[in-house]
């Protein structure tokens, strides 16, 4: 269903995130609601943007990474510098990703060898799991 506005609670409970959180968010720039009077209206735009910074965030982006990314897509940049950066910080931040992965992966080998340990030696002692 695509609505016209949201409402910060609204947002706040779609997303599992605290009023405080969208406001951090409002306050550095990242998102602009529509206000009415002490009421802030956010688009499906800004609904949009909130699950990318909240995407960037769980990838381990900072905030400035967050809004040169978001920028991008706003204002393709035209300065070369410019996008050599973001192609750094791209190769930068999938290089630390695919270690992370695979630390999770040796992490998850391990466990499972350790649980297979565990089930061999209850077995040795005679113990149902």
């Amino acid at each position: 269903m695509h609505r016209e506005y949201y409402t910060i609670t609204e947002l706040t409970r779609e997303f599992g995130i605290s009023t405080r959180t969208l406001r951090f968010y409002e306050d550095e720039g990242l998102l602009q609601p529509e206000r009415r009077g002490r009421t802030r209206l956010f688009r499906s735009a800004d609904r949009h943007l909130l699950r990318q910074i909240l995407r960037g965030k769980r990838l381990g982006f900072s905030i400035a990474e967050i809004r040169d990314i978001l920028r991008m897509y706003s204002e393709p940049p035209s300065d070369i510098e410019q996008l050599k950066l973001l192609v750094r910080h791209v190769n930068e931040k999938r290089d630390e990703l695919t270690q992370k992965r695979r630390d999770i992966e040796e992490t998850l080998s391990e466990l499972e060898r350790i649980e297979e340990i565990c089930i061999e030696r209850i077995a040795e002692l005679g113990v149902s799991t």
